[in-house]
């Protein structure tokens, strides 16, 4: 048997392949990303199994193109030779609200609940969910089990989690739920195994296209950037992080709608706003223009902000790590961190972070350093396939 787990989005669908033994979950066979799936887009499937790496155009028709996708995914898994029959679909699914605080099995009063979750996360949700609703029609009588990036934070404190807002409205839900959880579950697992000092004060730094901090104490999370929405915290990359409440109000004296304000916000924001040129940190790194480089200082700013704020939550700081896209290839991104951070004890050295870019776990500090660094290379793949088999061994 084996659990299949996957990220839908909006034009593409990520999935890896965990087979199982004895109810534990082994190294992915299969892992692979069907891209290009938006209206015009070139659908091509990318996957790699048993270390071999293959690719295909898909010629898909015009009308509900992820079906036809996920048909093109059943017939590749039928085709590869050895593949175990699958016991479950294990979904990322980004908010699971007040009422999900750990990863369920999805039935109908499940998936109703997530659509009603959609308007906090508009930019994942409402494919995450559309996701379940194709996997549970191509793949009939697979169950399929929603993860939650919220269900980490489940352990934040009440003076954390709540917002200086009226009783009532906390009662509807407004509220800090954070998230990346898979990706910190992930990141503080492997940081458990590999150091004692682990169990002490982690400020753990999920770093890419959405980005965010998170504090954690033995191993639990007790603070973290984002809030009641993925829009809270530090600069992205087409998203601005904490803004003041009032620049919102003041777009909406003059005219701004909700659609207006929610694009901006999502997707005209961050590095991409700041810079008028991309969201992504390698071009910004070989442009020279000034707006670029403003991009740049103003992304690592943030992170050094709130990392302070933090630590001060911690109480101090006994490992630092990093991860995500731009965490675990950007070079420069974590020298000049590890400098802003001088003043905790964080020292990191030049040689072990330049040889920390593949996808091997690595520390990167100094002997002297008073804070270990990492730099973890995350798979909430994993994470979401070890859910669905403790989910279905019960």
């Amino acid at each position: 048997m084996a659990i299949l787990s996957v990220n839908a989005g909006s034009s593409s669908l990520k999935f890896s392949l965990y087979p199982l033994s004895k109810a534990e979950v082994q190294p992915q066979i299969l892992g692979g990303c069907i891209e290009g799936l938006e209206p015009g887009g070139t659908p091509e499937m990318r996957w790699n199994f048993q270390g071999v790496d293959h690719k295909k155009r898909l010629e898909l028709g015009v009308d509900h193109v992820f079906a036809q996708a996920l048909t093109c995914l059943r017939e590749l898994l039928a085709s590869l030779p050895g593949t175990p029959d699958l016991q479950a679909v294990a979904h990322r699914v980004v908010h699971g609200g007040a009422k999900y605080r750990a990863s369920v099995i999805v039935d109908e009063t499940v998936l109703s609940d997530l659509i009603g979750l959609n308007p906090l996360a508009p930019l994942h949700q409402p494919h995450n969910v559309a996701g379940i609703q194709a996997f549970t029609k191509a793949f009939a009588g697979v169950p399929q089990v929603a993860c939650f990036d919220t269900a980490f934070h489940a352990s934040l404190p009440e003076v954390d989690y709540r917002f200086a807002l009226p009783e009532a409205l906390y009662e509807l839900g407004l509220r800090r739920y954070g998230f990346h959880g898979l990706s910190y579950q992930y990141v503080m697992g492997v940081l458990l195994a590999q150091s004692a000092r682990a169990q002490g004060r982690v400020l753990m730094a999920h770093l890419g296209n959405g980005a965010s901090l998170c504090g954690a104490i033995e191993g639990n999370s007790r603070v973290t950037t984002m809030g009641f929405s993925a829009l809270d915290g530090l600069m992205m990359g087409t998203r601005p992080g904490a803004l003041d409440t009032g620049v919102l109000l003041y777009l909406m004296e003059h005219g701004w709608t909700h659609d207006q304000l929610q694009t901006l916000l999502y997707k005209q924001s961050g590095l991409l706003g700041v810079s008028g040129i991309s969201a992504d940190m390698r071009r910004l790194r070989a442009d020279t223009s000034a707006s670029a480089q403003l991009a740049l200082d103003m992304f690592t700013y943030r992170i050094q902000r709130e990392s302070g704020a933090l630590v001060s939550c911690l109480q101090g700081l006994d490992v630092l790590a990093f991860s995500g896209g731009i965490g675990e290839h950007d070079v420069a991104l974590r020298a000049d961190l590890g400098q802003r951070l001088s003043w905790l004890g964080v020292e990191i050295d030049p040689a072990l972070n330049a040889l920390a870019v593949g996808d091997k776990v690595m520390a990167i500090h100094a002997a002297s350093s008073a804070v270990e660094v990492w730099v973890v290379p995350t798979d909430e793949g994993v994470v979401a396939a070890r859910e669905a088999a403790k989910l279905l061994a019960c």
